[in-house]
């Protein structure tokens, strides 16, 4: 319940609050990346200025307010699955909605608005880029597997009858 309450109130701050940055130029996506190409400003609601103009990001907010109320339904009716299903989709929903609203700045600067990053002025080189993705390619792998035999390790519940068999486990 406090989470959709405490979403609600996120809201009522970003349209009534003097919270947002605006992008004021254009911003070539196939230009070099450099964070002082993009002109920003402070602009009170700006964070909501995607909803309106792609209405279909309203997808977002409906699911991080869905989400809490199904898995509130599920406690009710001790559904393990409805309650995790339905916490899982608040999260995506409440993580898509910043990301939503904030779009196409990356990470806002409080101190001087042009230094915040967005989508075309935050990334890498080529070189970089290509680094980062053998890290992952052999990486990857390694962390999938370990953690799916962790999963495999730990997997079931633990009950009252467990813990009084081997005490020494738990």
């Amino acid at each position: 319940m406090a989470v959709i309450v405490l979403f609600a109130l996120g809201f009522v701050f970003l349209k009534f609050g003097n919270l947002g940055y605006q992008v004021v130029n254009e911003v070539s996506a196939a230009g070099a990346s450099n964070p002082r190409r993009a002109e920003v400003i402070p602009a009170a609601g700006a964070w909501l200025a995607n909803y309106v103009t792609y209405p279909w990001m309203w997808i977002a907010p409906i699911v991080g307010f869905a989400g809490p109320v199904l898995a509130l339904i599920g406690l009710k009716l001790k559904s393990e699955v409805l309650a995790f299903g339905g916490s899982s989709l608040g999260i995506f929903g409440i993580i898509g909605s910043v990301g939503a609203s904030m779009f196409p700045i990356i990470l806002p600067s409080s101190l001087d608005a042009q230094s915040s990053l967005l989508v075309w002025t935050a990334s890498s080189s080529h070189l970089t880029l290509f680094i980062m993705l053998l890290v992952t390619v052999i990486f990857l792998p390694i962390v999938l597997a370990y953690t799916a035999w962790v999963y495999k390790v730990l997997f079931g519940r633990v009950g009252i009858e467990n813990v009084r068999t081997n005490p020494d486990l738990y």
